[in-house]
């Protein structure tokens, strides 16, 4: 079994900076893809970014992409995502996941395991 637990999440101001953090208690975590997931309320799960620790594949939503860095240290089997330049389309609640299989999906139902959730919210 692997728990996740994500931190800092939080209210800033458009154009602002957060970095989440996904601690797992796992310890031998290099095998895994780790990925970042949010949704808002009535939506879909969407992926964010994702990272294969195994091969170092990177992926990143459009939406996302040069404002967004996903980066995991397999020491302290932690992941994080840095968001910069925030914007109010950015709001949700985001969520860790982990997948034994290795490879960055954006299918939601790939990932094994899950994380409680951070709301972020950023206001204009």
């Amino acid at each position: 079994q692997v728990q996740l637990v994500e931190s800092g999440g939080g209210l800033v101001q458009a154009g602002d900076s957060l970095r989440l953090s996904c601690a797992a208690s796992r310890r031998s975590f290099s095998s895994y893809a780790m990925a970042w997931f949010r949704q808002d309320p009535g939506m879909e799960r969407e992926l964010v970014a994702g990272i294969s620790l195994s091969s170092g594949d990177i992926s990143y939503a459009d939406s996302v992409k040069g404002r967004f860095t996903i980066s995991g240290d397999n020491a302290k089997n932690t992941v994080y995502l840095q968001m910069n330049s925030l914007k109010p389309l950015d709001t949700a609640v985001y969520y860790c996941a982990a997948s034994s299989r290795g490879v960055v999906s954006d299918f939601s139902s790939m990932y094994e395991y899950w994380g409680q959730g951070t709301q972020v919210t950023v206001s204009s």
